[in-house]
């Protein structure tokens, strides 16, 4: 039986505050470094994440970018490449605590290369932006904020790196709208609000994903978490 509303939000957030938890720690222990492979670096951060919460599950492959990798989507598998000492570098995790998703992206740079560093202050405040655009239109649909979010990254002189800006999120096995693409993620196709219920009558949550990009310079970073709550 599904858990009452109050206890999804609060058990969504809980899986939030744990993986802002983990990140943290991530950059404390200095796992993100030059010379490491990321394939290494995502093992670590696997095996930390079940150090500190006893997590051994993702909902989704882990992603650790480097360098012109972090062009890359989702989707794509680029080959394991070693971490450079000026590198731009972002994680992407999904790790179910007590069978809730987390999702929660950030960007790492090691080098002080003032374009990749304004690259990565640039993320959280288009992160904000967007989530400013969310709150001030109760009827807005996925189509609506991605195109937001696309002029916002244009303003901030990037462009996006994927095909959408977020996606549904919820209770293990990850949330999905009858295996619709379009509805269960913001993207220029889907036209339907934003703020609704699932089949079985539940607030529907979602992740706001942003994921900037440099072509002409060959480096992007990443950086995600809940749009909703």
């Amino acid at each position: 039986m599904a858990d009452d509303e109050p206890t999804r939000a609060a058990r969504l957030l809980e899986a939030q505050a744990k993986a802002e938890q983990l990140f943290s720690e991530i950059e404390r222990r200095g796992l993100v470094a030059p010379g490491e492979g990321e394939r290494a670096v995502s093992d670590r951060i696997r095996d930390l994440a079940n150090e500190l919460f006893g997590t051994t599950r993702h909902w989704h492959k882990r992603i650790v970018r480097s360098g012109p990798n972090t062009l890359k989507p989702y989707k794509e598998n680029p080959p394991d490449r070693l971490i450079g000492a000026d590198d731009i570098v972002f994680a992407d995790f999904g790790p179910i605590f007590e069978e809730y998703e987390a999702d929660f992206g950030r960007t790492f740079v090691l080098g002080d290369d003032p374009v990749k560093q304004r690259l990565r202050d640039d993320l959280p405040e288009v992160f904000a932006a967007g989530r400013r655009f969310f709150e001030d239109d109760l009827h807005i649909t996925g189509r609506q904020l991605h195109a937001e979010v696309e002029r916002l990254a244009a303003e901030a002189g990037w462009e996006l790196g994927g095909w959408h800006a977020g996606h549904l999120v919820g209770e293990f096995p990850h949330e999905w709208i009858d295996g619709a693409d379009t509805e269960s993620y913001i993207t220029p196709a889907n036209d339907t609000p934003l703020r609704r219920t699932d089949k079985a009558g539940r607030r529907c949550h979602w992740i706001l994903e942003i994921h900037l990009i440099d072509r002409q310079r060959e480096f992007g970073g990443f950086h995600e978490e809940l749009l909703t709550l």
